[in-house]
């Protein structure tokens, strides 16, 4: 499971990158984003594609309440087609989710330590993501939210978890905001061993609250993997 992630890179550059247009979000650098925060994600819009911020942990459109949200932060690949959750989003509303490292915790008990995964270059990339809206029947304003798909391990993150985010080349960008839902599966595989490293991190990414870029930083004991 990927409980938390980093997004350091500046609104520009991610607009950059992506390519977006419209207006860009307020968002600070986040070092330690956490479920229910809002998170930028890229989807299309317009004539291309936009920068917006939604919330963290997918809601049904059908949901009776907010409560889904806590359980539905990723979303396993293999569910995606037949999961009510996560069926329609798979079809029509699928988005690209800027990080540029996400932490797992390997070992158990007072051994647990958390890892941060990057790329070697410390370069952003983008998860595989879908996205809903949901209406609250007392009419307020609708909640955008969304969830990030995993797939199993690769061979060098193995050893910390089994599960690991989808990460999509730049090249399938396109394809997988608006391809069709059945030439997209293809894509949700692991990442390349060689796409990312992993060091240990402070115990404070454990807290929500701490969010600096101190959390980014080796632990003493670091060895890369």
């Amino acid at each position: 499971m990927c409980a938390r992630y980093s997004i350091t890179t500046a609104p520009e550059a991610i607009a950059r990158l992506f390519r977006t247009a419209g207006p860009l979000p307020n968002l600070p650098p986040r070092y330690n984003l956490a479920p229910t925060q809002s998170a930028p994600v890229v989807r299309p819009g317009g004539e291309g594609r936009r920068l917006d911020l939604l919330r963290w942990g997918l809601i049904p459109s059908w949901s009776k309440g907010p409560d889904a949200r806590f359980s539905m932060i990723n979303a396993r690949a293999d569910t995606l087609a037949v999961k009510p959750a996560y069926r329609n989003a798979l079809r029509e509303r699928r988005c690209l989710v800027p990080a540029d490292g996400f932490y797992e915790w390997q070992g158990a008990g007072k051994a647990k330590r958390p890892m941060r995964m990057v790329r070697p270059d410390r370069a952003p990339f983008a998860f595989a993501g879908l996205w809903e809206r949901w209406q609250p029947a007392d009419g307020s304003p609708a909640v955008e939210s969304f969830t990030i798909v995993t797939t199993d391990a690769n061979d060098r993150l193995r050893p910390i978890h089994d599960r690991m985010p989808v990460i999509l080349d730049e090249a399938d960008w396109d394809r997988w905001l608006a391809g069709p839902a059945d030439a997209v599966t293809g894509l949700l595989r692991p990442a390349p061993d060689a796409a990312l490293v992993a060091y240990p991190v402070s115990q404070r990414v454990g807290n929500v609250r701490n969010d600096d870029p101190d959390l980014l930083l080796e632990a003493p004991e670091t060895l890369l993997l």
